[in-house]
């Protein structure tokens, strides 16, 4: 029976990475950390094979793409861009402790946030723009896919579809880190879950 497997790898590190800050809809490059921090991944241990690439439209996960997979053709899709952080855009987890909303935004107890996106808004986006990936990939019959985008991305994907089901810790992912899941067209049209293969890279080396 064919299967489908879909490669998740969160971008490279940015300055903003670096400095602890929220980083959603900005369109920040990789810093000249992460890029090195790619290269040493790539140099050292084996990212998966793909016949399609898609991305975040953002420079950041583009950007990563071209470093890991040197000259294919990346796919955009707006819908795996990462949370709208509202107010909250550039700023650290210091600055925004003592912020009433941002602290039941943390504890799960309200989704909102102020001038952007709300938990259930991106949830829905990226839930959509994953389906619609899944579904393009069954039309086309190619039967593996590298998506780069975003530590948030990431972390909803795995918590909604991976089985056997994960915790949000187990889902957290460093930069050019990420997961494998494999789709099975029988189980995915009775009920949209997936199979958590292995972590990325490869650990075993080259």
């Amino acid at each position: 029976m064919k299967t489908y497997k879909i490669h998740l790898i969160r971008h490279g590190k940015t300055e903003a990475n670096r400095d602890g800050r929220y980083i959603g809809r900005t369109d920040l490059p990789l810093s000249p950390e992460g890029l090195q921090e790619l290269l040493t991944l790539k140099e050292t241990y084996t990212y998966p094979g793909a016949a399609r690439f898609f991305s975040s439209p953002l420079s950041r996960c583009r950007q990563t793409l071209e470093v890991l997979y040197p000259g294919v053709k990346v796919e955009s899709r707006e819908g795996l861009s990462e949370c709208d952080f509202g107010d909250w855009e550039n700023k650290s987890i210091v600055q925004l402790k003592n912020d009433p909303a941002f602290v039941e935004w943390m504890e799960g107890t309200n989704g909102e946030i102020p001038g952007g996106e709300s938990t259930e808004r991106f949830h829905q986006r990226v839930k959509a723009a994953f389906e619609d990936l899944v579904q393009e990939l069954m039309k086309s019959g190619d039967t593996e896919a590298v998506v780069c985008t975003h530590g948030g991305v990431i972390m909803m994907l795995m918590m909604t579809y991976a089985l056997p089901k994960l915790s949000m810790a187990d889902c957290v992912t460093k930069p050019g880190e990420g997961f494998t899941l494999r789709i099975t067209p029988s189980i995915w049209m009775r009920e949209p879950v997936a199979e958590a293969l292995c972590i990325i890279p490869w650990q075993e080396g080259k």
